[in-house]
Formats: C-alpha cells, sequence, structure tokens
C-alpha cells in the first residue's frame, strides 16, 4: 500500500488566497506531466491542458468567469497559474476524461507543496465569441469543451481543516 499517495488525497484543499509569486517551472511541469497520466475511456487522450502564465491572459480569463459567474471579485483567487483543461466533444467520455485529468492536476499539486483550485465555468467560456477567439490565438484545433480550469500558485496562509465524512458515504454490497 502506497500510504504516501493516500495521504496527498487526504490532505489535499481548495486553496482560495494565493501569493503573487509565480510557480516554478520544476513545479509545474510536474504537474502538468501528472495531468497527462489521467485514465481516458479506452485511452483515446481526449483532453488537452492550456497552462496560462501570462498575467494578462490569466486577468483576462477571470474576468471572463466573473461576468459567467454574475460576480465581480478574481474567480481565480489571485492564482497566478491557470491550467485549463479542455476536451475533444468527439470522444464519448471526453467528460469523464477530462474530469480524471483535473482530478490529477488537483493531486499532484499538493503533492509537490502548491496550493490548487478547480474553478468551474470553463463550458461557458469557450463556448463564448472571447474564449474561441482565445482557443484560435493559442493554436487549439478541432470541437473541444471547456471541463475546468486548475488554478495553481502558493498556499497564502493556513490550508483550512477537512470538513467530517459524512454518514453512510460508502455502501458495501458483498
Amino acid at each position: 500500500m502506497n500510504q504516501e499517495v493516500l495521504n496527498v488525497m487526504k490532505e489535499r484543499r481548495s486553496c482560495r488566497s494565493y501569493k503573487p509569486e509565480q510557480i516554478s517551472d520544476q513545479a509545474l511541469q510536474a504537474v502538468l506531466e501528472a495531468g497527462t497520466w489521467a485514465p481516458t475511456g479506452m485511452g483515446k487522450q481526449s483532453p488537452i491542458i492550456v497552462a496560462v502564465q501570462d498575467p494578462d491572459t490569466v486577468a483576462a480569463l477571470s474576468k471572463m468567469n466573473a461576468k459567467i459567474m454574475g460576480v465581480d471579485f478574481d474567480p481565480f483567487y489571485g492564482a497566478p497559474t491557470v491550467l485549463v483543461v479542455l476536451a475533444d466533444k468527439s470522444a464519448p467520455t471526453y467528460l469523464q476524461d477530462g474530469c480524471c485529468v483535473m482530478d490529477n492536476l488537483l493531486n499532484a499539486a499538493e503533492a509537490v507543496g502548491l496550493g490548487s483550485c478547480w474553478i468551474h465555468r470553463a463550458k461557458e467560456e469557450f463556448e463564448s465569441e472571447e474564449g474561441k477567439a482565445l482557443l484560435a490565438k493559442w493554436g487549439v484545433q478541432g470541437d473541444y469543451e471547456g471541463i475546468g480550469h486548475c488554478v495553481l500558485g502558493y498556499w497564502n496562509g493556513e490550508k483550512p481543516a477537512p470538513a467530517p465524512r459524512k454518514d453512510n458515504y460508502v455502501y458495501y454490497v458483498k
């Protein structure tokens, strides 16, 4: 049994306050590699990951996301890196594939000492004309759907305590 991996999964929390400093290239590469090893339906690897560290692009994505959410604050919580996960809609398991990538990214971030959070609304962002223009600018071609944003950075403050696990989380059929 690999207790270290299980501990990473137990200790991971959503980070909602980041230091402004950019993450190291080494940490970024480790997280991205973990994302590429996520399970996908029939091994088709329908997702792609766009790593965004350009401050102007991060700000533009944040603004788009906030508009969809209907809020007047940064939904990325000041994270300096945004990993956009998209998946090819021609794969019947594209949504599940993209979710597996997101999960690997989040757990890998914890393993390398980063804070992370899954931010929704990527679907709506990249269905918009502004989102489609960004994909074209980035050279992303194909029929992709936004699955989520994995925001990354160094924790600004302490991790919150975990919520207790609910009763009846697991049912056994033997």
